[in-house]
């Protein structure tokens, strides 16, 4: 570190040079570092999905679950396996261990899932990977609305319009669909009409599937032209399909599909729905992030794109969005800002008072952001995001620890000397750096060692508190070099000996208060170290009283409310029971907007039984609130209002 030092000073425009470097790479970062509310815990997954509408849940795990988990099984790095087997749906889960490269794990599980296929009937599903993507992958939801369209006909304008363009932008993974009717057609034949005409239901989908299908039959040349051979028969409208011939009846007259059955463009079995604002079912659509990426910046691209596609919907169509994770990540870095911005300038103003040197105390101030961009640089090649976690735990006050011994000192040494030639004050500077330069390498190292075995951590810890230790680490030792190397040659050009004084003003004050309050308790320790033990005894029975919490509790100023019914509940009457708590909802002055989405969505990441609803409930800014003053006031009055109009139903 000394001989670090000595470079530093001599070959001072090299560092000048490096300085620039460090300020420019990590400006760069910053503008990069991906930033969101909170670190993301999940872990390491891949999930597996299969929908199979005609089974139940005993079925499901029986046929479709217990193949994939055994296929499964043996993974390696695999940690963890679950699944969830319900009405219509398997969701099988493997977790792995943390370090494992994500891309990696979803090859191993592909490969095992084409074995898997070969044990599952082909009628009760194919399955598929779930999105790559993680617990704070849900950016962006909207709503589709439309007057004068069916659920139908918005369902499929979000699936084949919207959604495709959606998909398009960089870092969307997914684009999920809740609520809606599955455009489907459906032939719902007569049995009495099947004993007739003497046919099984075995010939009527034999027919069906031999009809409906396309082939291709190579080319002809024809007059010195290629002619291509397709044969087309699928069908794209119920009139299509009413037209195909079953069998032949006596006298070879044709059975069609419509002499047995009625054939309608009806829904599809569903597995979830969404209403809003309690005026009946809506369709929604859900964003979904691609791991690793920034939610700031594809938020930013995903509005753009949301603008371009309103301006090519129907008449009367409209897109209304109701959760944007750029708002509650702006309310973070405001507030995290905010802090960093008073901490510094309190920094400075202290540092001002007590050096009593206008700039030595920016010299040292300077160390502030010097190290974050260096542990922004830092924070950028290990892939951490920044968050509240990471960049709230930043102490100013640590990072000019050893900036403000290093100008302390040479601020001495200056003032006893006076004015002095360049290459005096140089020596002098020298001296006076190498004076506290092992004390305060010491010092500052100490604390950066208290940080060290949280980098131990595994799990849900390991992934929460990590990325808080390593910010805090790069950011200490940044500060440690820059007080070696670059705080020294700052002072050597900018800090006077006319400036430098023994003790500033307040120093004084504070020594002349502190000096008989020292000689008195160094004259009776036993008065001294008593009650400070005392104390200490006191505040060990204390702790088993105060609070504690794992994260720290986020107000993103909306709530999101759980509702649950009695499992055997039908999807309609949990429709109705979720438009009946979001006209309660509505209720309250402070309500913008009530979104409800009941069971799982299209592609099932979130799997949820009909009886589970998640009630998002957009409010006004909490200075416009007139029925309550706080957060849990406004809960306290919304949940009996709700258990009082809504029987038969539990909230969370």
């Amino acid at each position: 570190m000394e001989k670090l030092f000595t470079l530093s000073l001599r070959y001072r425009f090299f560092t000048l040079v490096a300085t620039s470097f460090v300020i420019v790479i990590g400006l760069w970062s910053f503008f990069h570092l991906t930033i969101d509310a909170m670190p993301d815990l999940t872990p390491v997954q891949v999930q597996i999905l299969t929908r199979s509408p005609a089974l139940g849940p005993v079925e499901v795990e029986q046929f479709i679950t217990f193949p994939i988990e055994a296929s499964l099984n043996g993974l390696p790095a695999l940690r963890e396996l679950r699944s969830v087997s319900r009405y219509g749906l398997s969701a099988v889960t493997a977790i792995f261990e943390d370090r494992t490269d994500i891309y990696r794990a979803r090859q191993l599980v592909a490969e095992r899932l084409a074995r898997a296929m070969e044990r599952i009937p082909v009628e009760y599903g194919r399955p598929i990977m779930g999105p790559l993507t993680t617990g704070l992958g849900e950016v962006y939801q909207f709503t589709v609305k439309g007057d004068g369209y069916s659920a139908m006909a918005l369902r499929t304008l979000l699936e084949w319009e919207i959604g495709m363009r959606l998909r398009a932008v960089p870092g969307v993974v997914e684009v999920n669909i809740w609520g809606g009717e599955p455009q489907q057609f459906q032939v719902v034949v007569d049995p009495a009409k099947l004993l007739s005409y003497k046919l099984s239901l075995r010939q009527v989908f034999e027919a069906l599937e031999r009809n409906n299908a396309i082939a291709g039959g190579g080319y002809i040349e024809r007059q010195r032209e290629q002619l291509l051979i397709r044969g087309e028969a699928l069908a794209t409208q119920v009139a299509d399909l009413a037209r195909i011939v079953v069998a032949r009846g006596s006298g070879g007259v044709p059975i069609f599909i419509s002499d047995l059955a009625e054939v309608k463009e009806a829904s599809a079995l569903r597995i979830g729905a969404a209403t809003a604002m309690g005026e009946g079912e809506t369709v929604i659509g859900m964003v979904q992030m691609l791991a690793g990426e920034n939610a700031q910046q594809l938020v930013e691209r995903v509005k753009i794109r949301v603008s371009e596609i309103e301006a090519i919907l129907p008449p009367g169509v409209t897109i209304e969005p109701y959760y944007d994770r750029t708002i509650f990540v702006s309310k973070v870095i405001h507030t995290v800002r905010n802090n960093l911005l008073e901490g510094g300038l309190l920094v400075m103003a202290v540092l001002f008072l007590f050096l009593g040197d206008l700039r030595a105390g920016v010299i040292v101030a300077a160390a502030i952001p010097l190290s974050m961009l260096i542990a922004f640089s830092g924070m950028m090649q290990a892939g951490l995001s920044g968050n509240l976690m990471s960049l709230g735990a930043i102490d100013f006050g640590l990072l000019v620890d050893g900036s403000v011994v290093m100008v302390d000192n040479i601020l001495r040494r200056l003032a006893k000397k006076g004015v002095m030639s360049q290459d005096a004050r140089l020596s002098e500077i020298q001296a006076a750096s190498r004076e506290v330069l092992r004390p305060m390498t010491l010092a500052v190292s100490i604390i950066i060692l208290v940080y060290v075995p949280i980098l131990a951590l595994t799990g849900i810890e390991g992934k929460m508190f990590r990325p808080m230790a390593l910010t805090v680490i790069l950011a200490l030792a940044g500060s440690l070099l820059l007080a070696v190397t670059v705080i020294p040659l700052l002072a050597f050009w900018f800090v006077r000996a006319k400036s430098g004084h023994e003790h500033t003003p307040v120093i004084s004050m504070l020594r002349r208060a502190y000096e008989p309050c020292l000689r008195w308790a160094i004259a009776r320790p036993v008065w001294v170290v008593t009650p400070a033990i005392g104390l200490f005894v006191a505040s060990l029975g204390i702790t088993g009283w105060l609070g504690i919490e794992f994260v720290p509790r986020l107000d993103e100023g909306d709530m999101a409310i759980q509702v649950w019914r009695l499992p055997s509940v039908s999807l309609s009457e949990s429709v109705r029971n979720a438009l009946d708590v979001e006209q309660v909802l509505r209720r309250f002055p402070e309500v913008v907007q009530v979104v409800t989405r009941t069971g799982s969505p299209e592609v099932a990441t979130d799997v949820m039984g009909v009886e589970l609803s998640d009630v998002f409930v957009i409010l006004k800014p909490q200075y416009e609130w007139t029925t309550a003053s706080t957060r849990e006031d406004l809960i306290g009055k919304m949940k009996p209002a709700i258990l009082e109009a809504v029987p038969g139903v539990g909230l969370g």
